[in-house]
């Protein structure tokens, strides 16, 4: 009930462990089956290793949290020679998540990828300031967000999958953007750029400033931008942001996605993908949904559109 595809890809099922929160995968498999996953999405992988921005990272507000990890990572070239190994054990599909702060570092880090085995598509992380341009985010400006896939796109011969940011006014002419300059499927949503203040010190409650918040706050805000996106393209819309449990899986399905990703859920409770999954189950009998195609973009709205 639960096997699906995206971008020609085959998942036991449609929900994946959402990068940043899921480490590089195998540190989780101690803890649980990694085959039984729908698919791993790595932590953001750059081109040099990145050592992260300063404590503290992590923020617990009402309904969700904050961080500014900073883009902690090994490497590229480390990925692929300590950690990809350990991953072609299992059977789960790897999406390796990329950036970078000019157009060049994307196209390094996925020409180093293109070379390995074992990786089933790029997400494009294109929450990052472009150095080139004054540090505007790629995210920001739907003609530089297709200027970056336009230039990774020939290099990728693996499906491409660009992860928006919500911290735009519309969503559509990103959507729109990444489509048609050759994305083979989308995903969203990044965090919502929040503040945390310790009214004691009136300093702010993360190192870095500003934070990301996720978490079960941002779910109605990220099944509007799926729901608005996935009505905007043709190709798959993965969803995420705040998913807790089966039914608010099913609940992005219905908005327009294809597949989703669990992840502020996992730092409380490390088998949450598989939990929600087992949810997803329980709640597609009950939809009387056979395959996930039964729900995926069946909401719409009361009023005509």
């Amino acid at each position: 009930m639960l096997a699906t595809t995206i971008c020609g890809i085959e998942l036991r099922n449609p929900v994946l462990a959402a990068s940043g929160t899921f480490g590089y995968g195998i540190e989780f498999a101690e803890l649980l089956d990694l085959n039984r996953l729908g698919g791993i999405v790595t932590k953001g992988l750059s081109r040099r290793p990145i050592a992260g921005n300063p404590p503290p990272r992590l923020w617990h507000t009402t309904g969700g949290m904050l961080n500014s990890v900073g883009l902690q990572n090994v490497g590229v070239e480390a990925f692929i020679e300590k950690k990809l190994p350990l991953l072609r054990k299992y059977a789960t599909p790897v999406f390796a998540n990329v950036f970078g702060f000019e157009e060049e570092e994307y196209a390094d880090v996925i020409g180093a990828l293109e070379k390995a085995d074992g990786i089933a598509a790029y997400e494009l992380n294109v929450s990052c300031p472009n150095t080139k341009r004054g540090g505007i985010s790629f995210s920001s400006d739907p003609t530089v967000l297709s200027e970056l896939i336009r230039r990774v796109r020939p290099i990728a011969k693996r499906p491409l999958i660009v992860k928006l940011s919500p911290n735009v006014g519309r969503i559509e002419p990103f959507a729109k953007a990444a489509e048609e300059a050759g994305a083979d499927a989308i995903s969203l949503v990044n965090t919502f750029v929040s503040l945390a203040i310790d009214a004691d010190t009136r300093a702010p409650r993360i190192g870095a400033g500003y934070g990301g918040l996720s978490g079960p706050a941002i779910k109605p805000l990220a099944l509007r931008l799926v729901y608005e996106a996935a009505r905007a393209v043709k190709i798959p819309v993965i969803g995420l942001g705040g998913i807790m449990n089966g039914e608010d899986a099913a609940e992005f399905l219905m908005a327009g996605a294809s597949a989703v990703q669990v992840g502020t859920a996992t730092f409380a409770d490390p088998r949450a993908p598989l939990r929600v999954a087992e949810q997803l189950d329980r709640a597609m009998t009950k939809l009387q949904a056979e395959k996930i195609a039964d729900l995926t973009g069946t909401f719409r709205l009361a009023r005509s559109q």
